[in-house]
């Protein structure tokens, strides 16, 4: 020790040993500061991919029930649809039944016809509107979902930022035994 001492003394005398006591812990603990925080960053990554699955389950099956809402609503619509001709077919077949002959018939059966055509255009309506919203919810669900990951990326790259490099602990250790040198040698 004395040959170490010696040389690196640096004109402390029997300051010398706490002098590089101190820049020992220094550089110890910066450099187990760097490693709780690459921990944590590690930490952080891990949740952030549990996170980020359990983001794209969420998305999937609220895609999904959309999906089957707007599938519902199809079928309804064409059941409806289906029905409203059948009215109008029997609304028309009622008209010709009754045996009426003239220009009353011919106002009815347009009538009646208008009135079906009536009914299934505003359910054609109603099922091009269900279908919009299906586009704009699957949009906001996506958005929805990238917003997630964003946060998540972000949250990772905070993590892994706070982590300091090898150079700057050095620097502040240096900085750190510049400044104890500078007290103990005034």
């Amino acid at each position: 020790m004395c040959v170490v001492a010696g040389p690196l003394a640096l004109g402390l005398g029997s300051t010398a040993p706490l002098f590089y006591a101190a820049l020992g812990l220094n550089l110890a603990t910066g450099l187990a500061g760097r490693s709780a925080a690459q921990a944590a960053a590690q930490q952080t990554y891990q949740s952030s991919l549990i996170a980020n699955r359990s983001a794209e389950q969420a998305f999937t099956a609220q895609q999904e029930a959309i999906s089957d809402q707007l599938k519902e609503t199809r079928a309804s619509s064409a059941q409806e649809k289906l029905a409203k001709t059948i009215q109008g077919l029997q609304a028309r077949g009622a008209i010709r039944a009754s045996e009426q002959a003239g220009l009353t018939v011919n106002l009815l059966l347009a009538d009646a016809e208008r009135q079906s055509a009536n009914a299934r255009e505003s359910i054609n309506q109603a099922l091009e509107s269900a279908s919009r919203q299906y586009t704009r919810n699957v949009e906001g669900l996506i958005a929805q979902r990238d917003s997630r990951r964003n946060q998540l990326q972000s949250n990772i790259n905070q993590a892994y930022n706070q982590i300091p490099s090898l150079g700057s602990i050095i620097l502040n250790t240096a900085a750190q035994g510049l400044s104890s040198y500078a007290t103990l040698t005034a």
